[in-house]
C-alpha cells in the first residue's frame, strides 16, 4: 500500500525546510579542521582468486585523522585512466567481505567502497571504530552525539566520506574528474552529502536517500532507523528544538541545493522507511542536473537492480567513454 503520497502530490511536493544560516561556514570550517590531516591512504593486496578484479585493503585518514577502512577494486586488465566509483553502505551494515559488490569494477571503474565508522553489525560486516563518544542516545546511530552539531555522529562520517573522494582521485591510475559518489538509503544520503560539499563531483547516484527531510520523515513514519529519532525525542522532552536545529547542519535537503553534479534519484511509493516525499524533497531542492525513477509498487528496495541497470547505462556515457 502507499505509506505517502501519491506521485502527482509528490511531483507537486515541496520541501519546507530551511538551513541554519551559518550552514556553508559550518562545514567549510569543518572540512578545514580536518584538511591538516594527511590522507594517509595505505593499501594491501588481498588474495580473492578473481580472475578479472583486484581487490586491496585500504585505510585512510578520516575525521580527526581516525583510520578508516575500505575495500579498492580495480579492473585486473586495465588500460590508461579509469573512472571512480565512492560508494557507501546502508545504515548498520558496513563494507562486507572482499569479494562482494564486484559490480563497478567489473564496469570498469575503479571502485571504493567506505566502510561507516562505528558501524558494521547488521548484515554486511564492518571494520572501522568510532573513538569519539556521545552522551545519552537511542540505541543506534542517529542521535549520537545530537546535542550539537559539532559532536553529532554523522559530522564525522560526511567528513569520512569526502576524504574517501579524495583518496580515490588521488591514486594512480585513477582519472580525478572522473569520480562519482553512488548508495542506497544511508549510503545514498551520505553520497548526496558529499555532493553538497564537493562542487566538482562528476555524478552522483541516490536511490532512497536517508537524513533527507528528516523533520517531514519523523511525523510520517515509524519506521528504523528514523523511529531512533521519535523514540529519542519522546524522553527527552523539550528537546525538539534543539535536535532539529542540529539536523539542520546533516539534512540532505540542504546539500541537494548546493549540488552541480548530474544525479540520478530512485524512489518506491510505498518504501517505510525513506517515505518518497522526502526523496522527492531533495530531489526537486537538487541544483544539478537530476533524474529521478518512481516504482509504484516497491519498498525501500526501489528498483534494486533495474536501478542499477539504469545508472550504469548513465555513468557510461558520463564517466567511462568521457576521456
Amino acid at each position: 500500500m502507499l505509506t505517502d503520497l501519491d506521485e502527482g502530490a509528490l511531483w507537486a511536493y515541496r520541501s519546507d525546510h530551511k538551513e541554519p544560516d551559518d550552514f556553508d561556514a559550518f562545514w567549510q570550517a569543518t572540512l578545514a579542521e580536518n584538511a591538516d590531516f594527511p590522507l594517509d591512504a595505505l593499501r594491501t593486496p588481498v588474495e580473492t582468486n578473481l580472475q578479472t578484479v583486484e581487490v586491496f585493503d585500504l585505510t585512510f585518514a578520516g575525521f580527526g585523522g581516525h583510520p578508516v577502512r575500505a575495500w579498492l577494486r580495480l579492473p585486473r586488465h586495465r588500460t590508461g585512466p579509469l573512472p571512480g566509483i565512492v560508494q557507501f553502505h546502508g545504515y548498520a551494515s558496513g563494507r562486507g567481505h572482499a569479494i562482494d559488490d564486484l559490480l563497478w569494477a567489473s564496469a570498469g571503474y575503479a571502485h571504493l567502497l567506505m566502510d561507516v565508522r562505528g558501524q558494521g553489525g547488521d548484515y554486511a560486516g564492518g571494520d572501522t571504530g568510532d573513538p569519539v563518544g556521545s552522551g545519552p542516545s537511542y540505541p543506534g546511530f542517529l542521535t549520537r552525539g545530537i546535542e550539537l552539531p559539532e559532536t553529532y555522529f554523522y559530522r564525522r562520517v560526511f567528513v569520512d566520506a569526502v576524504r574517501a573522494v579524495q583518496v580515490l582521485r588521488g591514486l594512480d591510475g585513477v582519472d580525478p574528474a572522473r569520480v562519482a559518489a553512488v548508495g542506497a538509503s544511508q549510503g545514498a544520503g551520505i553520497a548526496l552529502a558529499v555532493a553538497g560539499l564537493l562542487p566538482d563531483l562528476a555524478g552522483l547516484y541516490a536511490q532512497a536517500p536517508f537524513l533527507s527531510d528528516v523533520r517531514r520523515a519523523s511525523l510520517i513514519t515509524n519506521a528504523a532507523p528514523y523511529r531512533e529519532l521519535t523514540g529519542y525525542l519522546a524522553t527527552h522532552r523539550g528537546s525538539t528544538a534543539r535536535v532539529f536545529d542540529t539536523l539542520g547542519y546533516f539534512d540532505g535537503i540542504g546539500f541537494a541545493r548546493r549540488a552541480a553534479a548530474p544525479a540520478w534519484f530512485s524512489t518506491g511509493l510505498m518504501d517505510e522507511v525513506c517515505p518518497p516525499s522526502t526523496v522527492f524533497g531533495a530531489y526537486h531542492a537538487y541544483a544539478g542536473p537530476k533524474q529521478i525513477q518512481v516504482w509504484e509498487y516497491n519498498g525501500h528496495d526501489a528498483g534494486g537492480s533495474e536501478d542499477l541497470r539504469i545508472v550504469l547505462s548513465a555513468f557510461r556515457s558520463l564517466l567511462l567513454e568521457k576521456s
